[in-house]
């Protein structure tokens, strides 16, 4: 296992920069995530590790050994791309042990290995194949075999997925993670779905749209308390408050316009958060309890319309207009075989939470 390095990394593509100043260490063994909008560096980034990229300024560290100048062929680090990449005249066996090959591997090791590396990603039995006859699935995993049967010390994902259905990429997304897991090598996984990142990541980096990096942390550290409006917005969906904070010893309120006062929780760590300052407030739509009727023992409560209702099978999101025409989004699981109340379009509702649940960020 190889923890890596990023330090006072930056580029830049016919003097436009890409990436300015940035660092970053991947803890050794984690499955790392990348995640961030088009155009963000995340694949350049990865193509500096990789050896494909130089950076202009900074330096790349795998383990104890900088390797910012050394070719890519010389590192211990493989590559699993979007658009596999496979041999289309070599079998799937063939395909795998290209590699071992190339390093004059000796045939029986090579059967040994590559046998062993096509169990594990369950491929045994389509071993002597062509290339033609697989699934996008299947392909996929012939190109993470190749990837895996060389014991590199770390393991790059550029957008792997991205081609696949939706339940295939599913599948695929749990078996990468049982794959590391039994590997124990470092995982980077660069992609822009957001899905992806949480669903395999243990760790995760979000990068923003001028190549800076916004928070580092798990997904739920992420998920549940981001450093950031932009993270909030990317991650996700939340409903954004903008208002004034007003702090004394006993409670903590920010005043929206035209919404009133709503009681908040200030963090622990934000040095920023003053009496009278602008702050925002995220609220995920899936922390808001939504009614026909008055409830008791929340800590805020809005009234409001319903503006529009959209099924998404396993969940319903109800837009729920409020006094300053702001559109509220709220998130119901749909666990009820017959709801007893059931909202329809131009109801008036009620929607609560509690002041734990939201998010304060500086604005």
């Amino acid at each position: 296992m190889r923890k890596i390095e990023l330090k006072n990394i930056s580029k830049s593509y016919n003097d436009e920069p890409i990436i300015e100043n940035l660092n970053l260490e991947i803890p050794a063994g984690s499955f790392f995530a990348l995640l961030g909008p088009s155009g963000s560096g995340k694949t350049t980034l990865l193509r500096m590790i990789a050896g494909f990229e130089t950076p202009d300024t900074g330096e790349v560290i795998v383990g104890s050994k900088y390797i910012t100048h050394v070719p890519a062929h010389e590192r211990k680090i493989n590559t699993v791309f979007q658009q596999y990449a496979l041999f289309p005249h070599l079998n799937v066996f063939d395909n795998v042990a290209y590699g071992l090959r190339i390093k004059k591997i000796p045939e029986d090791r090579i059967e040994q290995k590559v046998r062993k590396v096509l169990k594990a990603v369950h491929l045994e039995r389509q071993m002597y194949r062509a290339i033609d006859q697989l699934s996008g699935g299947q392909k996929q995993r012939v190109a993470l075999a190749r990837a895996v049967v060389n014991e590199p010390d770390v393991l790059l994902f550029d957008e792997p997925l991205a081609a696949l259905d939706p339940k295939l990429r599913e599948a695929m997304m749990v078996e990468l993670m049982e794959l590391q897991e039994n590997l124990k090598t470092t995982f980077v996984y660069v992609t822009h779905d957001q899905t992806e990142a949480l669903t395999v990541a243990d760790t995760m980096a979000i990068m923003n749209q001028d190549g800076e990096i916004e928070q580092v942390g798990t997904p739920e550290q992420i998920y549940e308390f981001p450093a950031s409006s932009f993270v909030a917005r990317f991650v996700g969906t939340t409903n954004l408050f903008p208002g004034i904070l007003h702090l004394d010893e006993n409670k903590a309120e920010i005043d929206v316009p035209y919404l009133g006062k709503l009681a908040v929780v200030v963090p622990k760590d934000a040095p920023w958060a003053c009496d009278e300052c602008n702050v925002l407030l995220s609220l995920r739509p899936e922390k808001i309890r939504m009614s026909k009727k008055p409830l008791e023992g929340f800590s805020n409560q809005l009234e409001g319309v319903v503006d529009s209702i959209i099924y998404y099978g396993r969940s319903t999101q109800y837009n729920v207009l409020l006094n300053n025409d702001l559109i509220m989004h709220v998130f119901e699981q749909n666990e009820k075989h017959f709801p007893t109340d059931e909202v329809d379009n131009d109801d008036r509702v009620y929607v609560y939470w509690q002041k734990e649940n939201a998010v304060l960020l500086k604005k």
